[in-house]
């Protein structure tokens, strides 16, 4: 499925300036898309972002055409700026939306600062509001819209020491559920119309957790790192790469899944399936 079905479809993709929303930012590009990214970095890095993303849309035949929004996200009035430029910069709105963007901080519930809370929620889920219910009009005008949210397996399951994390993750799930209901009957087969899913990884491979690799290898190898890691909670002991959580957003993106909405996919190695 590496047809260039987006060719015309504009895309957002926020957190994207690395990881999962890099990997899905280039996918969707390779896909046809044009992307706006928006995330944290230096200069250099949010450079090299956008260079990778058109670099995969076209392998550098076609005139540079990713874009950086620096919005920060925790700011409704900074997100309401961005959408309406990017309803300029696409000719008329996006339609594709992945709310990629996440923060963590992993302290007790009694210890939990109330910045952290405040900013994790704004983040993690209200961030997420504010696009949605800026986009997805435009989305139904048009018949077609994709909405994909990268929640966690934390959206279904708890951990401790995780509670505005959670909290964020589980909203999201209902949030998006929500939305699928609202605009389920809008468009048609033929236009592909408008779906909103979550997808909910468990350990994904990213530099991030390298530390947690290398102090459980106990003079192993990385493999062995990575077993220990995720022997507690992932049966797979398998960690999903980046480019694999990509490849389930494209899908999602495809006209063929106009009736798949509403849905949080797991994507944990039998994590909640225990």
């Amino acid at each position: 499925m590496s047809d260039m079905f987006l060719q015309g479809r504009t895309a957002l993709v926020t957190g994207s300036t690395s990881g999962i929303g890099l990997a899905i930012a280039k996918g969707l590009a390779a896909s046809g898309a044009k992307v706006a990214i928006n995330g944290l970095g230096s200069p250099e890095q949010i450079a090299s972002a956008i260079a990778e993303v058109d670099a995969a849309g076209d392998g550098g035949t076609r005139p540079a055409s990713t874009r950086h929004f620096g919005a920060d996200l925790r700011d409704p009035a900074a997100i309401e700026t961005m959408m309406a430029e990017l309803a300029g910069w696409s000719n008329g709105g996006i339609d594709i939306l992945v709310n990629n963007a996440g923060i963590q901080h992993a302290v007790p519930l009694h210890e939990m600062p109330v910045a952290k809370w405040n900013d994790i929620l704004a983040i993690n889920l209200s961030s997420a509001f504010h696009t949605m219910r800026l986009a997805m009009p435009a989305m139904a005008g048009r018949g077609y819209g994709r909405v994909v949210n990268i929640a966690s397996v934390h959206g279904l399951v708890a951990s401790k020491d995780k509670a505005p994390y959670v909290a964020s993750k589980f909203g999201i799930v209902g949030l998006s559920k929500v939305a699928a209901l609202e605009y389920a009957a809008q468009g048609n087969r033929g236009s592909g119309g408008v779906t909103v899913n979550c997808i909910c990884p468990g350990w994904v491979e990213t530099p991030l957790i390298e530390p947690q690799i290398e102090a459980r290898m106990q003079g192993g190898s990385r493999d062995d790192g990575v077993r220990a890691l995720l022997a507690e909670k992932q049966p797979s002991l398998r960690m999903t790469l980046p480019a694999e959580i990509a490849a389930l957003a494209v899908f999602l993106c495809r006209r063929e899944a106009h009736n798949i909405t509403g849905t949080a996919m797991p994507v944990d190695g039998g994590w909640t399936a225990q």
